[in-house]
């Protein structure tokens, strides 16, 4: 099935980008304010995007799985604990993610949106991320 037909699903979402990747954060960015989306972010290490868990509305997240020398798996703690849907976007093997999150989808980079709107938002598949 194209996924594409699942990108306006984003449309009135508040999506948070953790990415350390400057350029591919700010065209993911870009994409998702063009769907309609309000981008929370983007967070380029572990303690800003907790800082933005605290202060912000977030429906769903695009998570980096490696920021600099550091892992994003706190970020997804807290995600998991307030049941807020999130994607892992990484170009490291899905071997890196810890067991505890293997029922959340892992995506390649480049990051494929309407890959990512299907796992986190679609009926049936949200169910499986969390």
């Amino acid at each position: 099935m194209d996924s594409s037909i699942y990108l306006s699903l984003f449309a009135g979402k508040h999506i948070l980008i953790v990415e350390d990747e400057y350029f591919l954060a700010d065209e993911t960015r870009q994409k998702l304010e063009q769907l309609g989306s309000t981008v929370i972010g983007p967070a380029a290490n572990v303690q800003d995007a907790l800082e933005l868990l605290t202060t912000s509305e977030i429906d769903g997240a695009i998570l980096d799985v490696h920021l600099g020398d550091e892992f994003v798996f706190p970020v997804a703690e807290r995600l998991d604990e307030a049941n807020i849907p999130f994607v892992f976007a990484t170009g490291y093997d899905a071997s890196v993610i810890p067991a505890k999150f293997s029922g959340f989808t892992l995506c390649e980079k480049p990051t494929e949106l309407g890959k990512i709107a299907s796992a986190l938002f679609s009926a049936g598949n949200g169910a499986a991320l969390n």
